[in-house]
Parts: structure tokens; C-alpha cells; sequence
């Protein structure tokens, strides 16, 4: 008798909580199987932001945070950063362009005197060659391209709508 009571308490040592995973174990794997393959991809994909050089000056990281973030006069709308990733997008759409070896981001700031500064920013991939020039002034935050494709971008940005 002693021996078949041993037994049953032997059996009903296995807790509640262990109960609770057996029966749902599949479901949280699932859940989690789901997440992985579908939801982690969405967060680490690539983007414009994430490649720019980490290299800068705080100096240099104000000026290009300045003309990235540049909406326009009326300071509301399309940023630049917006506005390079849209032509960026137009010439390699439904492609993860930043997940390509072969895709730089390069962006260099020249200090030109009295808070006006020059950045150049490149963009290169094994398809295109993206290249914009600007003039930025931190103590108006007024931007003026140099080149013809710098005035469209600024133009986007100017009369987007």
C-alpha cells in the first residue's frame, strides 16, 4: 500500500505549468516560427538612413541631419531624405537595393566659412550611379544645389504637395 501511494505521487509531481506547454507547444512554436519569418525581415531591411556613413563629425553630422531633414520653406511635407529614397526607389523598384555588396552611400562635408557648407553625396550600386551637390547654410538652413540634378531634388522638396 505504502508502495502504490509512492506511485501516485511520483505521477503527480509533473507541475501545471508543464501541462500548460505540452498542450500549447506547437502553437508557440508556430507563433514563433511566424515572427521570424515574416515580421524580423521587415525590421532590419535597408534603407537610406541606415547606410549613410557613421564616420562624420559632430560638426558634419549637424550639417548633413540639417539637409536630410530640409522640408522645404513652409518646413512641412517631403523631406530630403524622403525625396533621395524616392528616386532612389524609382530606379531600383522592387529590389532591397541596400542589401546589395555592391551599394555605397558616401557623404562628404566641406566647411566653407561662416557656417555654409558643401555636401556631397553619392549614391553607387552595380546599376546606377546616383551623384548631388549642395550648398548649406546652418544659420538660415537655406539649400541651394549646385548641379541639375541637386535643383530637382530641391525642387521636389520645395513643391511637393
Amino acid at each position: 500500500m505504502v508502495r502504490e501511494s509512492k506511485k501516485k505521487e511520483e505521477k503527480s509531481k509533473e507541475s501545471p505549468f508543464k501541462k500548460f506547454l505540452k498542450k500549447r507547444a506547437p502553437v508557440y512554436l508556430a507563433v514563433i516560427a511566424i515572427v521570424i519569418i515574416f515580421i524580423v525581415p521587415e525590421l532590419t531591411k535597408g534603407d537610406l538612413q541606415s547606410n549613410l556613413p557613421e564616420n562624420l563629425s559632430d560638426e558634419e553630422k549637424k550639417v548633413v541631419d540639417t539637409l536630410m531633414s530640409y522640408k522645404g520653406p513652409n518646413n512641412e511635407g517631403l523631406s530630403m531624405m524622403d525625396a533621395i529614397s524616392n528616386e532612389i526607389s524609382d530606379y531600383y523598384p522592387n529590389e532591397k537595393i541596400y542589401d546589395n555588396k555592391n551599394t555605397k552611400v558616401d557623404v562628404s562635408v566641406t566647411n566653407l566659412g561662416e557656417e555654409k557648407y558643401e555636401v556631397i553625396f553619392d549614391f553607387e550600386s552595380y546599376k546606377e550611379d546616383l551623384h548631388y551637390n549642395w550648398n548649406v547654410n546652418l544659420k538660415d538652413g537655406n539649400i541651394d544645389g549646385n548641379d541639375e540634378d541637386s535643383k530637382y531634388i530641391i525642387n521636389l522638396v520645395d513643391f511637393y504637395d
